[in-house]
């Protein structure tokens, strides 16, 4: 039996598969076309293995099987996998047969991969003349035809294959790619954090108004299945604006077979598309997301005229969208259940002006709950520190628990993380909601009010360490103590000397 796959192993074959791309296309698009093939090779190894059981079970009726296997999972079209496209990787017209494949894998399974190969082409003009094309796509399907790089789902367990990757591609990419995108992935321990902090339950609808790849939502997904013991009802529902993107979150959800789950391609503040059939916003039980940080021109100008009012609190800055993301979130929570976790930049904290006068009626209405400050250089794309806000429409009481979990990480060259045991102290602080020396500190709502309604942790969690009292009359005796012990050194030196002096003369 061969041993489970790591997702080490799928990163480094995700980055070797680059250097297919180098010097062809711009860095930024490498990872459309390598996580799509990931996502083509995965379902291929899922289909095969998946067929052999059925084959052992109900004897060899090709057209049998396949109609029971659609039935419970997905359609793999015969010949459009990538078994296929990497037998006939010799031949002419890579690019046509593989742009196929996707398309007929598209169409056969409906709703669960509508559109979703429609940003990317593999025979596109951008990856060079017919030849050139046809080589570069021979070694991207070789590159994943490696052994090691079997991903039967005995060998891959419940590793976030498409997330997982993507997260490592970014960090790579980060200097460009992921930057100049406003991609800053959620590192996984911080999602399951996050996912912990809303406490997900049998039921909920689950939110991700910028959901990226979709593991944030993979994340609170599993939180409710390891609570219900295996299998839950729950919705997942999400929104992101960049289409490769949006597609890898549908890639995702394939992948985890979330079949009960609405992700729509698009501008969450210009264009909310989760609604209701009235036209309203749709309301979650829990919202989590991690927004690009102050994002400049997140459309300002047409939040003036919002229909939804999600701005009736105060207007963001034009020029960083922070609290434009807050407030639409805030907007659809459940009036009774409803709650969130966001990542945000310190500034959302202390910033003035209109932040200032928005962040006074969030505390006033009683719904932010806690302000959790986390390490640096923790999330891909950009070192400054962040913190997650935790609001609540129903609370049990008027205070804002602070934690200061930003001194206690893991280190590393270029990014920090935060192990079990941080995740553990943080989840704990916030479940027990009372003070903790030097980390955690409840606050009321008058001691919020006295400090102007600013949140800036260390006015509330006092990290002072005291400095060790220093004897001053007991340092200068210790220094003449060395001082004459120097000098009968020196005496004894200058005897040795002249001893050794007369012994040579002698």
């Amino acid at each position: 039996m061969l041993n489970r796959i790591t997702q080490d192993t799928i990163n480094k074959a995700a980055w070797a598969a680059c250097d297919t791309f180098r010097g062809t296309v711009d860095a930024s698009i490498y990872k459309d076309y390598v996580l799509t093939m990931l996502f083509l090779k995965y379902i291929s190894d899922v289909w095969k293995d998946h067929y052999a059981a059925y084959k052992e079970k109900h004897g060899d009726h090709p057209e049998l099987i396949e109609a029971m296997m659609a039935q419970e999972q997905f359609v793999l079209p015969r010949d459009k996998d990538f078994d296929a496209l990497h037998r006939d990787r010799h031949k002419p017209g890579n690019g046509e047969r593989i742009d196929k494949a996707l398309h007929a894998i598209e169409e056969a399974n409906g709703d669960k991969l509508r559109d979703v190969f429609q940003d990317i082409s593999f025979n596109a003009n951008r990856l060079g003349d017919e030849e050139q094309k046809n080589d570069i796509l021979r070694l991207l399907l070789e590159d994943f035809a490696k052994p090691e790089l079997d991903m039967r789902p005995s060998r891959v367990g419940t590793l976030d294959i498409i997330g997982g990757a993507y997260e490592f591609l970014i960090s790579k990419f980060a200097a460009s790619a992921g930057k100049k995108a406003g991609e800053f992935y959620t590192p996984a321990e911080v999602s399951a954090l996050m996912a912990r902090l809303v406490e997900p339950q049998e039921g909920d609808d689950i939110c991700d108004p910028t959901c990226g790849s979709g593991s944030l939502l993979l994340k609170c997904a599993r939180e409710v299945r390891e609570k219900a013991g295996g299998k839950a009802h729950y919705a997942l529902f999400g929104q992101e604006a960049i289409g490769s993107t949006w597609a890898l979150a549908k890639m995702n959800m394939f992948l985890h077979g979330e079949a009960n789950h609405q992700i729509e391609w698009g501008d969450t503040i210009g264009n909310p598309k989760l609604r209701t059939g009235d036209d309203m916003l749709r309301h979650f039980d829990v919202v989590v997301a991690n927004p690009p940080f102050s994002l400049d021109k997140w459309g300002a100008e047409k939040a003036e005229k919002d229909r939804f009012s999600r701005f009736r609190r105060g207007m963001p800055p034009k020029t960083k969208g922070d609290y434009a993301f807050i407030l639409h979130m805030i907007e659809t929570l459940k009036p009774k259940t409803g709650r969130m976790a966001v990542v945000a930049p310190h500034g959302v904290l202390f910033r003035g002006s209109s932040e200032g006068v928005i962040r006074q009626k969030l505390i006033e209405e009683n719904l932010l709950d806690a302000v959790i400050g986390l390490p640096e250089k923790l999330f891909f794309g950009t070192s400054i520190p962040a913190a997650i806000l935790v609001f609540r429409k129903k609370k049990a009481d008027t205070n804002v628990l602070f934690i200061d979990a930003s001194r206690e990480y893991i280190e590393g060259t270029n990014q920090n993380r935060l192990g079990e045991e941080q995740l553990n102290r943080i989840f704990a602080a916030f479940n027990a909601r009372a003070n903790i020396e030097r980390y955690a500190y409840l606050a009321s709502h008058e001691e919020i009010a006295a400090n102007d309604f600013n949140l800036n942790i260390p006015r509330y969690v006092d990290t002072f360490e005291e400095e060790i009292e220093i004897d001053l009359m007991k340092v200068r005796a210790e220094r003449e103590a060395l001082k004459a012990e120097l000098a009968e050194l020196e005496i004894r030196m200058e005897d040795y000397l002249c001893e050794i002096a007369h012994n040579l003369k002698a």
